[in-house]
This record gives structure tokens, sequence and C-alpha cells, in this order.
């Protein structure tokens, strides 16, 4: 099992490097392998893509999603 500092770590920097994800403001938290994303994206299309890319780091047992939408 990964250490939640190191996902975390992980998750923020595959936000940042995902060309939908990398201009939002998403905080990641990560507690026994359960990462939340919360925070405010443009679109329901950056939502799905922050969970996606979320899901993909190794370490990660489940994403919790509190995004909300900017209207």
């Amino acid at each position: 099992v990964l250490d939640d500092t190191l996902i975390t770590t992980k998750v923020k920097a595959a936000l940042v490097a995902d060309p939908v994800t990398k201009a939002h403001q998403i905080s990641v938290d990560t507690f026994k392998g359960k990462v939340k994303l919360s925070g405010f994206v443009d679109s329901v299309e950056a939502v799905q893509r922050a969970v996606e890319v979320a899901r993909g780091v190794e370490g990660t047992a489940e994403v919790d999603n509190a995004l909300e939408i900017r209207r």
C-alpha cells in the first residue's frame, strides 16, 4: 500500500499534466487510499476527466468526487 501523501502528490501531478484538468483549482486529499477531489472546474468533462485521472494513479483505492462546476 502506497503512503497517502505519495498518492496525493501523484494525483496532483497527474491533474496538472492533463490538458483537460491542468488549469483548474482541484484540491486532493487522500486517506487510506481513498482520494477526495474538491474544488471548482468549468465543465462536466473536466469533472469526469479528473476522476478518471485520479483512478489511474497507482495506490488509489477509491475516488470521492466533490468537485463543483463553476457557472
